[in-house]
Parts: C-alpha cells; sequence; structure tokens
C-alpha cells in the first residue's frame, strides 16, 4: 500500500495538485492575533477568512497563535504542532462537489495550563494586537437567573486570589492587560467569536466585573483603552468524524489527524471597533459595519433558533440529521412556517438582506446531505441557547399579541426530552447540559403540576405566568404525553387539529 502523506509544512508541495494550500511564506508571519478556543468553528471561519488575508501582500503580521485553556485542549494541540499547525478544510457543497483547502494561518499553538505565565507574557507583549474567543456560551460564566457574571464561581474566585495561575479566560484576560497597562503598551482588542447576541458588549461586561472585583483602576483603564468588537458568526461546522480522515487517506493519499469539514456559505458582520488596528477582512468577504445588532437577531432567531426547532423536535420524533429533518417536507414547512409566522414579525429592518431570500437559503442549508450535523450536537447545552435563540421571539410575540404555538411545541417537546431521554420510539437520546438533573427532575414533576418546567425561571423568567403561552404549552404536554406523536401534532399545528 502507497504510504500517505502528512499534513506538514515540508510536505506540501507533495499534495495533489487538486488540493489548494498556502501561497503566502509562513516562515514571516507573526502572530498578532491570540486565539482562545480552537475548535472547528474557528478553524472553518476565522482562520479560514486570515488564511485568504495571508495571500494578499502587506498582512504578515497578522498570523494565528491558538491557546487552549485546559488540558482537554492538549490533543488539538498535539495534532497542530505535529502538523506545523496546518489542517485541511474541506467543503462540502449541496450539489456533492467538496473543496479541499490546507489553511495556514495557525502559526502556534500553547497550552495554557502547562505554562500560563508563558500565555500571559504572549498576550502582554506588543506583537499581540487581537485576542479573539470562540469559548461557547457557558464559557462566559453568566449566572443563569439574572445574566450577571457568576463571581462566586469557584474558577473565578480561584483567579482573583492567583492571577498569574488563572483558570478562567478572563483571567488570562486581565493579567495580560495588568502587564500591558504597567509597560505602556497599548491595549489589545478583545474580539469575541461567539454565538451570542452582542457577544462583544457581553466579554466587555464580564471582564469589567472580574477586574473591579480584581483591582478597579484597572477596569477603568480597559473600559476606556479595550476594544470589544460585536460580531454576527455564521458557517455551519459539523464535528469532525473518522470519514472525515478516511476520505481524505483514500481520495488523496493525505494523513491529516484532525480536518475540518463545512458548508460552502460563511458569513462573518464586525463593527469597525478595534483598538490597536485590524486585519483588513472586508478584502476577503467579511462585512465591517457601525452596529450589528439586527445582522446577530436575525441570524439567531432564523439560523440559530432553527437548528433548535429541528434539534428537539426531529430527535423526539427519530431524526439524527438536520439534512435527515430537512428531507422530510413536513419538517421543512414546519420550520419555515416557524420562521415565517414568529420569527420574522419581531426582526428588526437588515440593511442589505432580503429576509424571504435568507429564510430560504437556510432552509436549502440545512438540507446539504453532505453536512451530517447530528442532532445530538445541536441539543447540547440547550439550557444556555434557548433563552437566547428562543425564548426572546416568544416574549416579543407575547407582547405584541403574536403567536407561540409553533415555538410552544419545542418547549414541550424539550420538557419530554428532559423527562424521558427517549425518542418516541425509546431511542436513547443522551442529555448533555449543566441543569440536566434540574431540568430533569422539573420535567418528572409535569405529571403533577403541568406547569413544572415551565417554572425553572433560571431557562424561561416568569413565562410560567403568562396564561396565553401557558395554554398553548398544556395543550402540547398533554398531547406528547398521551402520544408523543411529533409528526402528529406539528401536522395539527400546521393544518389544524381534529
Amino acid at each position: 500500500m502507497k504510504s500517505l502523506i502528512p499534513i506538514t509544512q515540508s510536505t506540501l508541495g507533495e499534495l495533489p495538485e487538486e488540493i489548494a494550500r498556502p501561497s503566502y511564506d509562513r516562515s514571516k508571519l507573526t502572530a498578532g492575533i491570540m486565539h482562545i478556543g480552537v475548535g472547528g468553528f474557528h478553524r472553518s471561519h476565522q482562520a479560514y477568512y486570515t488564511d485568504q488575508l495571508l495571500s494578499e501582500p502587506g498582512n504578515r503580521e497578522w498570523g494565528i497563535c491558538g491557546v487552549g485553556l485546559r488540558d482537554a485542549d492538549r490533543k488539538i494541540g498535539d495534532v497542530l504542532k505535529q502538523q506545523d499547525y496546518l489542517y485541511t478544510l474541506i467543503v462540502k457543497h449541496p450539489d456533492g462537489r467538496i473543496e479541499n483547502r490546507v489553511i495556514g494561518s495557525l502559526i502556534d499553538f500553547m497550552l495554557a495550563s502547562d505554562d500560563p505565565d508563558a500565555v500571559i507574557e504572549r498576550m502582554a507583549s506588543e506583537e499581540t494586537r487581537i485576542v479573539s474567543l470562540t469559548i461557547t456560551e457557558g464559557g462566559y460564566l453568566l449566572n443563569p437567573a439574572d445574566g450577571e457574571f457568576d463571581l462566586d464561581h469557584p474558577d473565578v474566585q480561584h483567579d482573583l486570589e492567583n492571577l498569574d495561575k488563572p483558570r478562567t479566560v478572563f483571567g488570562y484576560l486581565a493579567a495580560a492587560l495588568q502587564q500591558r497597562r504597567e509597560l505602556d503598551i497599548p491595549a489589545f482588542t478583545i474580539q469575541s467569536c461567539d454565538n451570542i447576541q452582542h457577544n462583544g458588549d457581553v466579554t466587555r461586561k464580564v471582564l469589567l466585573a472580574f477586574a473591579k472585583e480584581l483591582d478597579p483602576d484597572l477596569a477603568d483603564w480597559i473600559e476606556w483603552e479595550v476594544s470589544f468588537p460585536n460580531a454576527m458568526v455564521d458557517r455551519i461546522t459539523p464535528v469532525t468524524t473518522p470519514e472525515d480522515i478516511e476520505y481524505l487517506q483514500n481520495e488523496f493519499g493525505i494523513k491529516d489527524e484532525w480536518p475540518v469539514t463545512c458548508e460552502p456559505f460563511c458569513q462573518w458582520v464586525i463593527e469597525d471597533d478595534f483598538s490597536n488596528g485590524r486585519p483588513v477582512w472586508e478584502s476577503v468577504g467579511a462585512q465591517f459595519v457601525p452596529d450589528v445588532t439586527p445582522y446577530e437577531k436575525m441570524k439567531i432567531r432564523l439560523l440559530n433558533a432553527g437548528h433548535s426547532v429541528l434539534g428537539i423536535l426531529g430527535s423526539i420524533d427519530g431524526h439524527t440529521t438536520i439534512d435527515g429533518c430537512i428531507a422530510d417536507p413536513l419538517f421543512a414547512t414546519y420550520l419555515r412556517r416557524f420562521m415565517d409566522v414568529e420569527a420574522t414579525p419581531v426582526l428588526d429592518t437588515v440593511e442589505g438582506i432580503d429576509l424571504e431570500a435568507y429564510k430560504a437559503s437556510l432552509i436549502e442549508r440545512f438540507g446539504n446531505s453532505n453536512i451530517k450535523d447530528n442532532l445530538a450536537r445541536i441539543c447540547l447545552e440547550s439550557s444556555s441557547k434557548l433563552p437566547k435563540f428562543l425564548i426572546p421571539t416568544i416574549n416579543e410575540n407575547l407582547a405584541k399579541g403574536g403567536s407561540t404555538e409553533y415555538a410552544a411545541l419545542v418547549i414541550a417537546a424539550w420538557c419530554y426530552y428532559s423527562d424521558k431521554h427517549t425518542s418516541k420510539d425509546g431511542v436513547k437520546l443522551e442529555v448533555v447540559d449543566e441543569m440536566k438533573d434540574e431540568l430533569h427532575a422539573a420535567a418528572v414533576a409535569t405529571r403533577k403540576d403541568k406547569l413544572s418546567f415551565l417554572r425553572v425561571e433560571a431557562v424561561f423568567g416568569d413565562l410560567s405566568e403568562n396564561q396565553v403561552f401557558t395554554d398553548d404549552y398544556v395543550r402540547m404536554i398533554d398531547a406528547l404525553y398521551e402520544n408523543p406523536n411529533i409528526a402528529r401534532l406539528m401536522q395539527a399545528l400546521l393544518f389544524g387539529w381534529e
């Protein structure tokens, strides 16, 4: 058997011609960006945009140094180091076409748990001009009850007492900014790339809360000197599978231990507010705007909420992937009706966006049969997702007298999911959620109190007190617990109850 070509800097010239690769001299790059959270999404999105940018002259200061905060990040760090920080991006089109590209914008990786001082020192160095983040919703350590930074979290308390050996991202940021302030080095920009509305504002709020507790003078300096641009990010990026690795081996004879698969669609809308210079990402397709709010809201209320609608309903019905749901006309129709009837009426005007075309494109993207996005991934940490993606739509419709029954079925189905942990046919559904036990207990109590699940205030606020919503919700709960046939209930909502 012919030996495989490992992905490394020295073997790039041996790769098949159809594999695109960096056209720039990576040895000349410096890491003006440090990125915390080098998962699949970062590598399909920000690193992809930056790879394209580095192909243009005059941008060599914008290489990326990846950072992993936890020991769990050791594996990705080891793989990247072994491959000279290169990896293959596998772009799968709906028509079956596949594009493969080796990404070269990552030029280093540091594991903070091994050497926190080295990470802080590099963040504090003049070379670092942007620190960007993909740490997921839970990484912001917001108290679900009030949305404020959880200063009582054990890791936060540890960082306040041991800033030289932090555990949280905010400990690292504060330690590095403290050094820059003392050395009179301009502040870096902190750029969140997470799927959170007003992600920059959220990052600013939590870092300032931490800094005020640590050193009020440092907090004042951060407030004046550090920029936190809001941004909307979008590219469907499923978890890498063994089949993705085998595809590169079998089709091209390439050994890449951790490629990334994604869809062709890619969007990045950023507020143009940076402390210390920025890459000209607009030259490779990013969009800089004065206010990202309407773009964020559109994406979160349609794409992210749409994922959750399909994820929860589809899981109970027995589907396993997003494209499998969309291939079922009932699910495709239900999702579009939810978008049209409940999500769209509470959206703002989005300049330059045709909402009808955008919604149609979402259905097409979700239906990409080459992107096997598992519903299990979509349903991860639903307690942190739905309060941002779906429940605000419910509340705004209730305030305006709009429809909430399509969303009510999703919430009732989530209750059933949290109670039974199975599909309608008894197939086990894994639940990964920080509030798993509390949600399970509340869902089980539904047998005695039909609003028990809605009374989890950290997730639903005062939704259990709104009779318009609870009437719809109880109707769904009664029907689900009598017969968990999701398709029957979706048909009833779409075409009328018998």
